[in-house]
């Protein structure tokens, strides 16, 4: 992530829980990813009458090595894909984190013995990674993760051009002149839809020289055809269509997918929809789970856990 467009820096944070009961074995490893405006370090907070996910992983106790990835950006995450707009994030966990954890910590490196673990951008990364890198990912818990992108997306798409028409003279670039000024971060009425129409731009259509296209008309709202479409190659439900994507999750050894039934981005159709696309590919009905719960795109941690012992139980069999 060295010189990445956004000046990030390229050293960070990585959290590693490992067993220290017997030193000589070699575990599973399982890699937790953060959604959009997550850092590593937040997951040590501890809301009233709740539990820190370290401190979750620590009573679970599972024979796993547990790790922390820290993604966050300028412009609020990464999506765990390469992009000239935000910097090689994928590349950086695969071909950097991947090696470190395997060489300080004992981990099984002799196959996909590894999963990955996410919630929203970081359930899309949880989905898209075991896809790009099947030889290193065997397994995946996505908890209402970015998919089905003409539900998702689009449909910010409207309000965004509006937000900018309104507040900001059409501008993006005014937008984060105006949202770095040293106000209230999120405290704007269009900031969260903003950072995140942009973050996305930022991820799936960047251009080499670090530039962002957007793929609608600032004017109206409508959609770029040429644009969305590069949009569209990331979407997990369409890739999972894919014949050598479909052969990948056929032979995962473990998929868990959930999301609460309100989701305020409708990502409990998205988590359907690719529910349907492992279905369709042929994945053993023991090595998946699909579950909708009562319950909106906020407060979702406590699904961790559950998701975690799953993983571990399958990459272990």
């Amino acid at each position: 992530m060295r010189g990445n467009a956004l000046g990030d820096p390229h050293e960070r944070t990585l959290h590693v829980w490992a067993p220290e009961d017997d030193t000589s074995r070699r575990y599973p490893s399982v890699y937790v990813v953060q959604g959009m405006t997550g850092i590593a370090d937040a997951w040590f907070n501890v809301e009233p009458w709740t539990t820190s996910y370290p401190d979750r992983i620590d009573e679970l106790a599972l024979d796993a090595v547990v790790v922390l990835v820290d993604a966050f950006t300028a412009v609020g995450g990464s999506q765990y894909i390469d992009s000239p707009g935000i910097g090689n994030y994928h590349t950086y966990l695969c071909d950097e984190v991947v090696p470190y954890v395997d060489a300080h910590f004992p981990t099984r490196t002799d196959g996909p013995y590894r999963g990955i673990q996410g919630k929203s951008s970081g359930g899309y990364g949880s989905m898209i990674t075991p896809l790009l890198r099947p030889d290193l990912f065997g397994a995946l818990a996505t908890h209402a993760g970015d998919a089905l992108f003409e539900v998702a997306y689009a449909r910010d798409f409207a309000p965004a051009a509006r937000a900018l028409r309104e507040a900001y003279d059409g501008s993006f670039d005014a937008f984060w002149e105006d949202f770095r000024s040293g106000r209230s971060i999120l405290s704007g009425p269009h900031d969260e839809l903003l950072v995140n129409t942009y973050a996305m731009c930022a991820a799936y259509s960047s251009n080499e020289d670090g530039t962002v296209d957007i793929p609608f008309d600032i004017e109206t709202g409508e959609r770029i055809p040429e644009i969305w479409e590069r949009w569209l190659r990331y979407d997990p439900v369409l890739l999972a269509r894919r014949p050598e994507h479909a052969a990948t999750l056929r032979n995962m050894r473990a998929i868990w997918i959930d999301s609460g039934v309100s989701d305020e981005y409708h990502l409990d159709l998205g988590a359907l929809a690719f529910h349907r696309e492992v279905v369709a590919a042929g994945t053993p009905a023991e090595n998946v789970h699909l579950e909708l719960f009562k319950g909106s795109h906020r407060g979702l941690s406590w699904r961790y856990p559950l998701s975690l012992a799953f993983l571990v139980e399958r990459l272990a069999a």
